[in-house]
């Protein structure tokens, strides 16, 4: 439920960022941990730590296509002088069954099969005859034989100290370590990690599903044509794009006409795969507000608790937004205004950090720094608002990209960053130093 009932603010009313957004973070909880197969959570968040139950690698092992030896046997070897050792067979990857390396004798052992008993070291292929009594061989050319197992010599060209070649038994992790903590955002090295330690399934917060959808009877889904007074819906393709960034799996509906009760029956549909839901446009103070229409009541008509509040925030751009919940299980509502860089902005400050919150993550915003401002002039802000301006980022310096209008979508495709201007500064001049929000 949300906070928003607990406060009394009047239709006038500003609400900072920071207070939005706190209502936000007191509403929105993480998910509930579920059993996952390796693949399947991708993404997801480690909600418990991860012991080794096997060392890794869980025997000594070579590291080399090469001939597994006793140090004391190529002492001194060399080109002139190679050691010559009775070849008592082949050592192969996943060989179950061992040979014993005894004084004089040598075994031909392949890249990560176990190092036989009575071997110290492994020479590699490239610095014997390949057992052909021809003189040093590339690994190529060694590659390429197929000597059979017991039987023959091979002269060694080059002495090798103890474990030489050899991969250490736990040497990556040793059984009973800690191999990955709670928290940890699964990628691709750390599904290897537990495939590797033999986990097939791992206990994890799910991604969150997010369903976005945009508002509005002027918007033309892309490939179409458009007619007289009409526009591309681009901010549903921003959002789930973002949401996907964020860690989510992210739905994209398609624009829903001017209609109040069409766009509360599209949400209601859409309650069954949602763990957040968004929508853009409509929540301002215009004839054809359908979001605040449709869902302003919903709070007394639905469950106990549930309902959008809609506010006005000191910030630009962005100034409404909506938030609250809906549906039998209170699904996040997070409603976004229309223009494309106002919900791409509100997007970065307020649902990220609700997607990351969902996810169980401790560091739930975008990372945050100070820069340089390079400009030709001033940047100007309105009194009272805390502004975000697009803008590009580089060693330690941060320059201004396009106006600071909301509608300016090339422009924001060109900046990573938002350039913070807060609410009781009404000019920066350039070369000062400001906050800046990194976007990539």
């Amino acid at each position: 439920m949300s906070t928003a009932a607990t406060r009394t603010a009047g239709p006038d009313h500003l609400w900072t960022v920071d207070e939005h957004l706190e209502d936000i973070l007191a509403t929105v909880r993480p998910l509930d941990p579920i059993e996952l197969q390796l693949l399947d959570a991708q993404g997801c968040v480690l909600v418990e730590d991860i012991m080794v139950p096997v060392s890794l690698p869980p025997f000594d092992n070579s590291s080399m296509d090469g001939y597994a030896v006793r140090v004391t046997d190529v002492a001194g070897a060399s080109e002139e002088y190679p050691a010559v050792l009775t070849v008592i067979g082949d050592v192969a990857a996943g060989q179950a069954e061992s040979l014993h390396v005894g004084p004089g004798e040598t075994a031909r052992i392949m890249t990560g099969a176990p190092l036989p008993p009575g071997a110290e070291a492994v020479v590699p292929v490239e610095w014997t005859d390949g057992g052909l009594g021809e003189g040093p061989v590339t690994g190529m050319r060694a590659r390429s034989q197929s000597p059979e197992g017991a039987g023959g010599h091979v002269h060694v060209y080059r002495s090798a100290e103890a474990r030489a070649h050899v991969r250490a038994q736990g040497s990556d992790v040793k059984a009973g370590d800690r191999a990955l903590e709670a928290g940890t955002v699964l990628g691709p090295p750390q599904i290897a990690l537990l495939a590797a330690t033999g986990r097939g399934t791992v206990r994890v917060r799910p991604r969150p599903r997010v369903v976005v959808m945009s508002t509005g009877s002027e918007l033309v889904q892309p490939d179409e044509q458009l007619g007289n007074g009409q526009i591309y819906d681009s901010n549903s393709f921003a959002l789930t794009a973002a949401a996907r960034d964020a860690g989510a799996i992210a739905y994209r509906v398609g624009a829903v006409a001017d209609d109040a009760e069409i766009l509360r029956s599209t949400i209601e549909d859409q309650l069954v795969r949602a763990d957040l839901m968004v929508t853009t446009g409509g929540v301002s103070v215009g004839a054809y507000d359908v979001v605040k229409e449709a869902l302003s009541s919903v709070g007394d008509e639905d469950e106990e608790g549930a309902g959008i509040d809609f506010r006005k925030l000191a910030m630009q751009p962005g100034k409404p937004q909506g938030f609250g919940s809906i549906g039998p299980d209170h699904i996040p509502l997070l409603a976004l205004p229309g223009n494309p860089v106002s919900s791409y902005v509100s997007f970065e400050l307020f649902v990220r950090p609700a997607i990351r919150t969902l996810m169980g993550l401790d560091d739930v915003h975008r990372p945050r720094t100070r820069a340089t401002l390079t400009a030709d002039k001033a940047l100007t802000s309105p009194k009272g608002r805390r502004q975000f301006l697009r803008g590009t980022y580089a060693d330690g310096a941060v320059t201004p990209v396009g106006g600071a209008g909301s509608h300016l979508v090339a422009a924001l495709a060109l900046a990573d960053a938002l350039i913070v201007v807060p609410e009781n500064i009404e000019s920066v001049e350039p070369g000062t130093e400001v906050d800046v929000v990194l976007l990539g």
